[in-house]
């Protein structure tokens, strides 16, 4: 018998929509990755370290190399204090590390925390773990959540909250006085908070991203998740960390052995010595991609769209209504991908329950002359669907 969890789940909205976008040549503005390769010598590293490095099995919780580079990496850009050897744990990939924290930390019949919009697999992770979803509904355009929101979510059974900052796919930072908010809310009913934290370093406009584990009285009791996929712009890497005070990080490590239990050591090698050697590629990488997207920004507001502030993050989105469009969000993805060779994904796919209709998400994360093109379809687009 197939749990009822997983029986009959849709296929993702991202794998439905690539696979119409290769059905219809379209260009692919749906999936968040970059159209480059990522950066040439962290690669090298990689290849020299399947060369020469060993390819046995590495240590469970990751090579002790990368914990102290994670460890470095965050003391310089976060300000935190972590122990690479008790308050870090290398996984495969961010949704593992998601998973390794839903099934140490929930007990059947606890409740958690999720906002929507949200990342697809807490949900049928969440539930798997015997999670009882607690639904805060976010809106365009500020995506934020306020006290009254968390009073009607939170109660003496709330045993996880799940934040995800900056957020997919809303492509907003959550405010300081949002974070100290939530804090408040965990220490009250000694809840501990799950943080999505993968696009950490894609931020714009001068911001600087702050994590919940360094809020006033959340050092305990946060599991901070990283993704060195999103880090380094190559998402096929898999390569994930989670970052939490040693009670919490031996129970997270527990799931984790039983899970993937280690990760291709090549790949830890290689993030290492791009965490310690190839730092300006954090000051390089967000400065390009905040340049394409203002491409995109300025292309589609030219063609009419109403355009979203994105604030971090691959991804900007735009108000349909505002710009002039009776569709919801599907129909126009499913008419723009057959009809105009483009594909985006409709914001709805991220709600479980009393979506938003009205907005699309794009990625920028590409070359200028696929932007260009993408906006000249889409404003014939614009045109046609008014």
């Amino acid at each position: 018998m197939v749990h009822p969890v997983f029986d009959n789940l849709p296929t993702t909205i991202f794998e439905r929509m690539s696979g119409l976008a290769r059905q219809h040549g379209a260009i692919n503005l749906g999936q968040g990755f970059p159209d480059d390769q990522g950066p040439l010598p962290v690669r090298e590293a990689a290849a020299r370290a399947l060369l020469d490095g060993s390819n046995q099995y590495p240590p469970m919780r990751g090579l002790p190399e990368l914990r102290a580079a994670v460890a470095g990496h965050y003391g310089r850009t976060q300000g935190l204090s972590l122990d690479p050897d008790s308050e870090i744990i290398v996984t495969s990939g961010a949704t593992e590390a998601l998973a390794a924290a839903f099934l140490s930390l929930i007990a059947p019949g606890d409740e958690v925390v999720l906002f929507q919009p949200l990342y697809d697999a807490y949900l049928p992770l969440v539930r798997r773990a015997g999670g009882i979803p607690r639904l805060v509904r976010l809106s365009p355009p500020s995506w934020r959540f306020d006290r009254a929101m968390l009073e009607a979510a939170f109660s003496d059974r709330t045993r996880l909250v799940v934040l995800n900052s900056p957020l997919n796919p809303a492509a907003v930072v959550t405010p300081d006085e949002d974070l100290a908010l939530l804090a408040e809310f965990c220490v009250r009913h000694d809840v501990i908070a799950v943080c999505d934290e993968v696009w950490e370093a894609v931020v714009f406009d001068g911001r600087a991203h702050r994590p919940l584990i360094g809020v006033p009285g959340m050092r305990e009791r946060t599991v901070k998740i990283g993704s060195a996929g999103k880090l380094f712009g190559m998402t096929g890497w898999k390569v994930g960390f989670l970052c939490a005070a040693p009670p919490l990080a031996k129970a997270l490590a527990a799931a984790h052995q039983f899970l993937t239990f280690t990760t291709p050591p090549n790949l830890q090698a290689a993030v290492a010595w791009g965490l310690e050697h190839h730092r300006a590629w954090f000051d390089e990488m967000p400065a390009a991609l905040a340049r394409a997207r203002d491409r995109l920004a300025s292309g589609l507001a030219v063609a009419g769209y109403a355009v979203l502030e994105s604030q971090g993050s691959y991804f900007l989105n735009v108000d349909l209504a505002a710009s002039g469009i009776g569709l919801d969000d599907v129909t126009f993805c499913e008419r723009i991908v057959a009809e105009q060779g483009v594909a985006a994904i409709p914001v709805s796919a991220f709600y479980a329950e009393n979506p938003v209709t009205t907005v699309v998400r794009l990625c920028f994360a590409k070359a200028d002359a696929t932007l260009d093109e993408a906006v000249r379809r889409l404003a014939a687009a614009r045109t046609l669907y008014r």
